[in-house]
């Protein structure tokens, strides 16, 4: 698999922070996305509002660089925002608990976290000594992570590597491999808030270079079911999320079936795959919240044998 060009795992293209007109500086100096950003606020804003009680991140607040009072009036700002954020909350729980338990039971010693953004797994990683991370982006938008880390007193561990990627240029397992990855040895990945962002064909791609991994993969990652699937409500809720993220650069690309995206997994050589939608995410992280969606966004836990 080549990223870029439309195909891969990255983020979106980032804003530059350069006000010049030089290129080579807009291309050095670069902010993450602006979607990473507003998850990386919803982490945040789910620590301060909800006091984590899905999911516990303690340097949510650090890494963006904002007061809880900031975080929590702007979140209070749009109440509509709440399901996302829930959902958001729910996904990096669902994938820190899969990652423990493959750890302690299937010997994974490895996690890859394509897209990382503003991810913060790596810097408080509970499972020190017993994984490697390995967080896969931009290098520019990596070296801005890096400053901004560096500013605000936080070291990257010793057991955790930066693995650039130029999606122009390189190929996905290469430039892992350079950072250290071992593709003999089983691996997790975390893909967290980035497929609806690609094309169909680019998730794919992905899920194929996972799949075909020589020591055994698993991945985790949420994915969003076509409108046309969704209740009335759902639907036009779906419209107005749709057309915020399309309005700062960054539309939805791709939807996917469940029973379609659990074949093409099959094919992709995951054995196993549990796909959890809006009731099941309901039924195991708000429980009292009364009628949810039958449809909408699902996140998805694979495994190849």
């Amino acid at each position: 698999m080549r990223p870029g060009s439309g195909r891969g795992f990255f983020l979106r293209p980032a804003r530059p922070i350069s006000r010049c007109g030089d290129r080579e500086t807009r291309m050095l100096e670069q902010e993450p996305s602006r979607t990473a950003w507003m998850a990386a606020t919803h982490r945040a804003a789910h620590q301060v509002l909800e006091r984590g009680f899905i999911f516990r991140d303690p340097l949510a607040l650090t890494v963006l660089g904002l007061d809880a009072e900031t975080v929590a009036s702007e979140a209070r700002a749009h109440p509509e925002r709440r399901g996302m954020r829930m959902f958001i909350a729910a996904r990096a729980h669902l994938a820190e608990t899969a990652l423990a338990e493959s750890v302690a039971q299937r010997g994974v010693t490895q996690l890859v976290v394509l897209g990382a953004g503003l991810d913060t797994f790596a810097y408080r990683n509970p499972l020190a000594g017993r994984l490697k991370v390995f967080e896969v982006d931009h290098p520019a938008t990596q070296a801005w992570k890096r400053r901004r880390l560096a500013e605000v007193g936080v070291t990257p561990p010793t057991d955790m590597a930066y693995a650039p990627v130029d999606f122009e240029r390189d190929v996905l397992v290469d430039r892992l491999v350079a950072a250290g990855f071992d593709p003999a040895r089983r691996s997790f990945f975390m893909w967290l808030g980035v497929v609806p962002y690609l094309t169909s064909r680019a998730v794919g791609d992905t899920l194929a270079t996972i799949g075909a991994l020589p020591g055994g993969a698993e991945v985790v990652f949420d994915y969003a079911e076509p409108p046309n699937a969704l209740s009335d409500d759902a639907r036009a809720a779906h419209l107005v999320r749709a057309q915020r993220v399309a309005a700062i650069g960054e539309p939805w690309l791709s939807y996917f079936d469940p029973p379609a995206l659990s074949a093409l997994l099959n094919g992709y050589g995951f054995a196993k795959v549990e796909d959890l939608g809006p009731p099941a995410l309901a039924a195991r992280y708000w429980p009292a919240a009364g009628r949810v969606p039958e449809r909408g966004g699902h996140v998805v836990l694979a495994s190849t044998p």
